[in-house]
């Protein structure tokens, strides 16, 4: 039997086995674990509760701001303000008081500026562990059925996409080797592709795009990047997409490192972008909406009825088929 990739379980064992394992069924659950929706949704009485998690285990430098800021985003992307947050820090064998500020104090900062409350947790010393790692859960409260999930796309939809591919990538790389691309990269753009750690947060992004309209669905493509988070999209939605690669943006920073690396800003890890499936008559006014809030956003393609047709319309006018990632690029760049 092979291994695993690195990063996420295949969907094809997500299907054959942890979607096998869940439990008790409860009446409270309206939307449980499904591929490619990043949360679950809970009925109590008049409130929906959006509830979801997610680890950070590829980044140091700022893991406690990714921690809350990543967990904040699966909230928003359902069009719903984060609110509570329950973290649980795994700290290598020998880590000290010093690491357990940092990363406290890193929370502590990210969750006040988006108002979220931490709310409870966990945090030990993990025998084996060579780096920390902290898995939050995160929830948001909103009148019951007032949200969007990544599975409502709907055909003929357009696709929107915020910022640009490879964000948190981008900042991991520039952050984690910065002394092997001090010798290929300007000390300007170096300087700069540090700097994207400050457009990781789609809050602002995912309810201005929800509060304009038209919105079906929403998701932030984090691990298997821009490309796996399409796929993720139109695998939720059962829906086929094309998407123009010329309409989406990858930052100078962000193409200098994924040649450096040669790696595919496509399928580099792109938390602090936003994918909006929306109402194609509506399209153009939430990335009007976007633009007035400073956020940079375009048309990037459209969901198709066939959902075997998944394709990338290439710059000089090839097709291909919208490669799925086995495993993020991050990794391929990080194991060199």
């Amino acid at each position: 039997m092979s291994r695993l990739p690195p990063g996420k379980i295949p969907i094809d064992i997500l299907k054959e086995v942890v979607f096998k394992n869940l439990g008790a069924e409860r009446k409270e659950v309206t939307v449980g674990p499904q591929a490619g929706i990043d949360g679950a949704v809970l009925d109590f009485g008049e409130k929906s509760a959006i509830v979801s998690m997610d680890p950070i285990t590829g980044a140091v430098e700022r893991i406690g701001w990714l921690a809350v800021n990543v967990n904040a985003n699966d909230i928003a992307t359902f069009g719903v303000e984060p609110a509570f947050l329950f973290s649980c820090m795994l700290l290598p064998e020998g880590a000290d008081k010093k690491l357990v500020e940092v990363i406290s104090t890193q929370m502590g900062a990210a969750a006040n500026e988006l108002g979220v409350a931490i709310v409870g947790g966990h945090c030990e010393s993990t025998p084996g562990l060579a780096n920390p790692i902290v898995v939050c859960c995160i929830m948001g409260l909103t009148e019951k059925g007032c949200y969007v999930t990544a599975g409502g796309a709907k055909k003929g939809d357009k696709l929107i996409l915020t910022k640009s591919a490879g964000i948190e990538g981008t900042a991991i790389l520039a952050t984690d080797r910065e002394k092997e691309l001090q010798n290929t990269l300007s000390a300007s753009v170096l300087r700069n592709a540090k700097s994207f750690w400050n457009q990781i947060s789609v809050v602002k992004d995912a309810l201005t795009a929800y509060r304009t309209g038209g919105v079906h669905a929403m998701h932030d493509p984090t691990e298997g990047g821009v490309a796996g988070g399409i796929h993720e999209i139109a695998d939720a939605s059962s829906l086929g997409v094309k998407v123009y690669e010329e309409a989406i943006s990858v930052q100078l920073e962000t193409a200098d490192i994924c040649r450096h690396f040669k790696i595919d800003p496509l399928q580099l890890i792109s938390s602090g972008a936003l994918l909006i499936s929306a109402e194609p008559q509506r399209a153009n006014e939430i990335v009007g909406s976007l633009k007035f809030q400073g956020i940079q956003a375009s048309v990037i393609g459209e969901f198709l009825e066939n959902a075997d047709e998944r394709v990338l319309i290439r710059r000089g006018g090839g097709v291909e088929v919208l490669p799925r990632p086995a495993s993020d690029n991050l990794w391929t760049a990080l194991m060199r």
